[in-house]
């Protein structure tokens, strides 16, 4: 049995679509409850087995916490976790709200705590093995401009995933952390850059750019199966994150370099789009 988080779309949807095709029976859920139940129907017509969804919210734990209680009492304990969902918003610590910081942090990080925290003792207590998948983001790899509250929140996923790597070991519970770079899902339509109009002529370039690298979350969830099939730590769904990460490790003094190049241009961005809005 598979537990996924995030799965009405994007990479979550991906991965329970596929997930379902290699004969994985899967258990799904996603705050958006109607394209949820989309999805669930859809692995169903093709052939899939959907033993349960329902629409949650990660960030609150007693939703999570019920739900994990249903699923042991009908299901018994689930062999993989997948900890897809989340959300992007980016800013400067001059722009970013508290509840900005908040919203992040509950969700991209203490959402899938809540998921741990849930399911992993009753795997423990089985005896079966299985795997933890949480997926990170280059973000949780690199100091990128503009990422405060979503590198805190994705550092600090890497930062459990790397405790718990060793500590469920002996259990033979296996943890992957996908660290993904650019890929096309709804997060890069939902985008909030705090102070800035993501309407404008700027920023609608660079979100074109960034579209025009980045891979389509079917190739990101082949990755990311692929990995946790092998039974890696580290899974990357493209090979400029893999690169970076080693460019980083290898080349500290040139990746400095590198990180404050990047951080003027996008605070030169930030100026003009500021400026383009008091002109309107």
């Amino acid at each position: 049995m598979c537990f996924i988080t995030g799965a009405a779309s994007g990479i979550g949807r991906a991965v329970a679509e596929q997930s379902a095709q290699a004969g994985a029976h899967v258990l799904l859920t996603d705050i958006n409850e109607d394209a949820l139940s989309t999805v669930a129907e859809g692995i169903r017509t093709a052939g899939g087995v959907v033993l349960d969804s329902r629409a949650l919210d990660i960030a609150d734990i007693e939703q999570v916490q019920s739900y994990a209680r249903d699923i042991h009492e009908r299901f018994g304990s689930v062999d993989v976790l997948m900890n897809v969902a989340g959300i992007s918003i980016w800013g400067t610590v001059d722009t970013l709200s508290h509840e900005q910081w908040r919203r992040v942090v509950d969700i991209n990080l203490m959402g899938p705590i809540h998921v741990i925290e849930s399911f992993v003792p009753q795997m423990i207590e089985a005896q079966r093995g299985g795997h933890i998948v949480n997926v990170s983001s280059a973000a949780g790899l690199f100091g990128l401009p503009w990422h405060a509250a979503y590198s805190a929140s994705k550092f600090g996923l890497r930062g459990v995933s790397e405790v718990l790597r060793f500590d469920l070991e002996r259990h033979g519970i296996g943890v992957s952390l996908v660290c993904p770079g650019g890929v096309d899902t709804g997060l890069v339509q939902t985008l909030e850059v705090a102070g800035i109009d993501m309407q404008q002529p700027h920023m609608q370039k660079l979100k074109a750019h960034f579209q025009r690298h980045a891979v389509s979350p079917d190739t990101a969830a082949r990755a990311i199966i692929k990995g946790v099939t092998a039974g890696r730590y580290m899974v990357f769904t493209s090979n400029d994150i893999r690169l970076g990460y080693w460019f980083q490790r290898k080349f500290s003094w040139p990746y400095e370099l590198v990180m404050r190049w990047l951080n003027q241009r996008l605070y030169k961005l930030s100026i003009d789009a500021r400026r383009a809005a008091v002109d309107v």
